[in-house]
């Protein structure tokens, strides 16, 4: 019997040979039957790939998930480093996506700017069983929010129990298995306690579930681009510099300043938890490791290719390419440098969106 570690490693493996991303990897070594009825599109941003997914199964169709990024608000930026005693650990979040710090807002936009009728969930444990019980017996697709930690397929450490995670769609069920589509390509399961423990988990939403009742309806795509064009360009040219371009920049300060408490030649002195900060970073910019897509900067461009502003995403390639070559830098003045770069390339970026979309 194949164990945990020893799994992972095959899917390691056959990332690195495949360019696969996790997910896709682990259910080709898993092996799962197809379930008629659903198709699995893979994808890069699991909101944006699972509502694009839902949609078509609902017969609401002419959207791609680019197109649903993009009207969900887009690109953000965010930066956080935690510093957890209990473990001696630190941990770098990084948000590269709209409102990324409110777990259900940009998918909540999306649909409401589509024009989408849709429910959203939330109840005790045994209620949330039930409920998901009776959408799946329905042939309902269902996005729910489980804990990486506790859903188990990602194989992570203790210390990132209870840390939340990103959306996933629960489509079918078998038995005490479920079939999940978190952008894989083909077809795996999981155990339904497993799914209910790591649905419960975390407290601020925990249960949360989403689920689409529209139908086999033409929606005005236009109107919902230019509303996600003006949000995301309102939302990147705000001040704050934890939610908002200003990030970046502190980031960068961050790099080699001294004396400020997160600082890191500060926090890292001993060198404790550097490895796993620095392996954070580059999970988190990289969007075949990262977990949520990495930096969503090429997704953006696909975006604005399809919202009829081509001329604009040849730059936006250009900085995913330059968050990628941060993810592979170590020496802190070097990293300090390439994110005041970055910062300034964003904010100029976003200055010519705002040009073209006021």
């Amino acid at each position: 019997m194949t164990s945990r570690k020893q799994l992972k490693a095959q899917v390691r493996a056959r990332m690195a040979k495949t360019g696969e991303r996790y997910t896709t990897a682990l259910a080709h070594l898993t092996g799962a039957t197809p379930v008629g009825g659903w198709t699995l599109r893979g994808g890069t941003d699991p909101d944006a790939a699972g509502v694009t997914t839902m949609l078509a199964a609902r017969g609401i169709t002419g959207l791609t998930e680019a197109l649903v990024f993009g009207i969900g608000g887009g690109i953000g930026a965010g930066y956080i480093l935690w510093e957890f005693k209990q473990h001696n650990s630190r941990h770098v979040t990084l948000g590269f996506c709209n409102s990324w710090q409110y777990v259900t807002r940009r998918t909540e936009k999306a649909l409401d700017r589509l024009g989408v009728e849709h429910e959203w969930h939330r109840s005790g444990n045994k209620a949330a069983q039930t409920w998901l019980t009776g959408h799946l017996d329905a042939g309902n697709a269902v996005m729910v929010w489980p804990d990486r930690y506790q859903i188990g397929y990602w194989d992570l450490p203790e210390e990132f129990d209870g840390h939340g995670g990103h959306p996933v769609v629960a489509y079918a069920a078998a038995g005490d298995q479920v079939y999940l589509d978190d952008r894989n390509l083909v077809p795996f399961t999981v155990a339904r306690e497993d799914l209910d423990r790591a649905n419960a988990r975390v407290g601020t939403w925990k249960n949360q579930a989403l689920v689409i009742t529209d139908s086999d309806r033409a929606i005005d795509v236009e109107a919902a681009v230019r509303e996600g064009l003006r949000d995301v360009v309102e939302h990147l040219s705000q001040k704050s510099d934890s939610f908002s371009l200003p990030a970046w920049r502190k980031w960068a300060k961050m790099m080699t300043d001294t004396k400020a408490a997160k600082a890191w030649p500060k926090v890292f002195a001993d060198g404790q938890g550097l490895d796993g900060a620095l392996r954070g970073v580059r999970e988190g910019v990289d969007g075949r490791y990262g977990v949520t897509g990495g930096n969503l900067r090429p997704l953006f461009a696909d975006f604005l290719d399809e919202a009829g502003h081509s001329g604009l995403a040849p730059r936006w390639r250009e900085i995913a390419e330059m968050w990628h070559a941060l993810g592979g830098m170590t020496e802190f003045a070097d990293m300090g440098k390439q994110l005041s770069e970055l910062h300034e390339a964003e904010t100029d970026a976003i200055a010519r969106l705002k040009a073209v979309v006021d």
